[in-house]
């Protein structure tokens, strides 16, 4: 058996129904990845997130390595056992948090130096200590650590970024093969994937592809992207990498998106998606409604809407959130009742809205699979739009 099989091929686009099969069980793709930034998704429970059908989850290397230490959930025998949850986990390398977050960094040919946000504690994260780390967590997907340079994009730092890439990737893949061959890893089934760089520069693009082809990675991530760039850039850069990756491999899209980011990029031939949108945004009172619930200038309308439960026109409003939705919330709650528990600082407001915002995503993975399945997926990228918000 493969470690990926395409099921399903949309006759319009490159999207495809596919399967991931993993040592902790499989994903179906389309798939959308909850993110459980310190091995836990905020508020939710891993039975709840198996019970709206997500199948894995993606746990943050950088948070993890700070506390409570990848040293201890390796002693706890990996990170599936440590936070219960029993399907497959993604892991990304921590790069991203160390630009994004460290107090200082510098990046180096043998890794980025830097200061925890938490402590200000000194550390050189190199290929080799994110693979080291990731081994410990035992997660069933785990990323090279890559060198990216944000936006907006220049091309000679781009050009700069895949070089160095290519070189850690080279040792991160040397640094795996030793704990799985010489090693005690949690996982043993644990597959390292490639990043593809180059921001939105076609032939950076494919010549980063084709260098993580050469290293015989399984799957591979396109990373560098929803970093403050247009949508269109976004899929610039979907556009160019894609070609030059092998059709019979999983392709993950970093940090995207927003519904309609990711259908687009779906059409485009990705499988799977992580984002903190959904998570995130319910903790402002910012919720995800289903368009055929909006009153839109077309009238019948595919695509979503966002309400800011915040307003004051929601106060007395005693409808549900969204009529079409079997959440929790949906089933049981108010607009006007959320509205107050958030007003008032009720930890039970980001509850309710998060179980709501991650059931719409999904429904949404589901809906795509669906279309792909039989044959409307073509309608659904026309048709599906991002309505105002109110």
């Amino acid at each position: 058996m493969s470690y990926f099989e395409v099921l399903k091929k949309d006759e319009s686009s490159k999207a495809r129904n596919g399967v991931i099969h993993t040592a902790h069980g499989d994903i179906h793709t389309p798939a959308f990845l909850p993110i459980g930034t310190k091995g836990a998704v905020k508020t939710i429970t891993s039975e709840e997130l198996r019970f709206w059908g997500a199948e894995i989850v993606l746990a943050n290397t950088y948070h993890l390595w700070q506390r409570p230490g990848d040293l201890l959930i390796y002693k706890a025998g990996g990170l599936h056992k440590f936070m219960n949850w029993k399907g497959p986990i993604f892991t990304d390398s921590g790069g991203f948090q160390v630009f994004s977050l460290a107090k200082m960094r510098k990046t180096m040919e043998a890794g980025v130096l830097f200061q925890f946000d938490l402590d200000g504690k000194q550390e050189i994260l190199s290929p080799e200590k994110s693979v080291d780390i990731q081994a410990n967590l035992g997660s069933d997907i785990a990323l090279i650590l890559d060198d990216f340079p944000g936006y907006p994009f220049e091309y000679q730092r781009s050009k700069e970024s895949i070089e160095l890439t290519k070189r850690w990737a080279e040792r991160a893949v040397k640094e795996h093969q030793k704990i799985v061959t010489d090693g005690d890893p949690v996982n043993p089934g644990q597959k390292l994937w490639g990043i593809v760089q180059g921001a939105s520069f076609p032939d950076l693009r494919k010549q980063s592809a084709e260098d993580m082809v050469a290293l015989g990675f399984e799957g591979f991530a396109i990373g560098g992207v929803a970093v403050g760039e247009p949508h269109e850039e976004m899929m610039k850069a979907v556009e160019a990498a894609l070609p030059h990756l092998p059709e019979n491999s999983p392709k993950h899209l970093l940090g995207v998106g927003t519904p309609f980011d990711i259908v687009q990029a779906a059409a485009r031939g990705c499988d799977t998606f992580d984002c903190v949108i959904p998570t995130r945004e319910a903790r402002h009172g910012r919720l995800y409604i289903a368009a055929k619930n909006v009153e839109t200038p077309g009238g019948t309308a595919e695509g979503y809407s966002t309400i800011d439960i915040r307003l004051e026109k929601y106060k007395e409003d005693f409808t549900p959130v969204d009529n079409a939705c079997d959440c929790y919330l949906c089933l049981n709650h108010t607009k006007a009742y959320l509205r107050h528990l958030l007003a008032t600082g009720e930890p039970l407001a980001i509850r309710l809205a998060t179980m709501h915002n991650l059931k719409f995503y999904l429904n949404l993975m589901a809906k795509i699979r669906s279309a792909i399945e039989y044959g409307h997926f073509e309608e659904m990228v026309k048709n599906y739009k991002e309505y105002e918000t109110n």
